[in-house]
């Protein structure tokens, strides 16, 4: 598992999971944590279980569907719940994200008040997802955020209806395309994609995924699912919660 290097609150805990440690086996070796992509029940939730006792929480895992929905958790919050992005201020849950490829983004004010991940793929990225996340938090406090392991840069090709998507909000985005070799497609760069509406956003205390190639699921597969990469996958996650 990997742990975010940044300067969260001590009562701030956050982590990441890789595909190992988890009882998963074929084209979901090992940790999968993704209930809906079609592994065995049994593994799943034995993998759930591992998760929540190396975190000591329980984490809440939601049915994402690109949408832009942020959930609040609390402690009656169930498995399940549709939504994209969640928050909490309280203990004892964490808010977590599964993914495959698109990018998963944890948030934190200053005090450790408050906690929030985001699912942010593309459709999330360019709908406001990490907006409808960031305006649960007070205005008061700086927040940082983490980037966590996503389709890298060199593999992410997209439409050119992509790039139009995001070019409609901020001319700025151009600069996070690069021309493909397949004829009107494009490379795009998630991270830096996110890092710009974060800044806009006024949070400019942004660590972890910067695109390099250690990052990138595509690229990883011994330590990260790929959706682009296999198809039928599993899903790894990224979580946050208060101590």
């Amino acid at each position: 598992m990997l742990t975010p290097d940044w300067p969260a609150p001590a009562h701030v805990r956050a982590l990441c999971t890789t595909r190992s440690g988890g009882v998963s086996t074929g084209r979901y070796d090992s940790l999968n944590l993704g209930d809906h992509v079609g592994d065995q029940v049994q593994d799943v939730a034995a993998n759930r279980a591992r998760l929540a006792g190396t975190a000591a929480v329980r984490p809440v895992f939601l049915q994402q569907v690109h949408s832009t929905d942020v959930a609040v958790l609390d402690a009656q919050t169930p498995d399940g719940t549709v939504a994209d992005g969640c928050t909490t201020t309280a203990t004892g849950v964490a808010c977590t994200i599964m993914v495959a490829d698109c990018l998963p983004v944890l948030f934190t004010d200053a005090a450790g008040d408050r906690v929030a991940a985001v699912h942010a793929g593309w459709r999330g990225l360019a709908s406001g997802a990490l907006e409808q996340a960031f305006g649960h938090f007070g205005s008061g406090l700086p927040t940082m955020a983490w980037l966590g392991p996503c389709i890298g840069p060199k593999a992410f090709e997209v439409g050119a209806e992509v790039k139009a998507a995001f070019e409609a909000q901020s001319p700025a985005a151009a600069q996070c395309f690069a021309p493909s070799a397949s004829p009107g497609k494009w490379m795009a760069d998630l991270p830096a994609l996110a890092r710009q509406r974060l800044l806009a956003m006024g949070v400019d205390a942004v660590y972890g995924n910067d695109g390099s190639e250690p990052w990138c699921t595509f690229n990883n597969s011994s330590q990260f699912f790929s959706y682009r990469r296999d198809g039928v996958t599993g899903r790894f996650a990224a979580l946050v919660w208060k101590g």
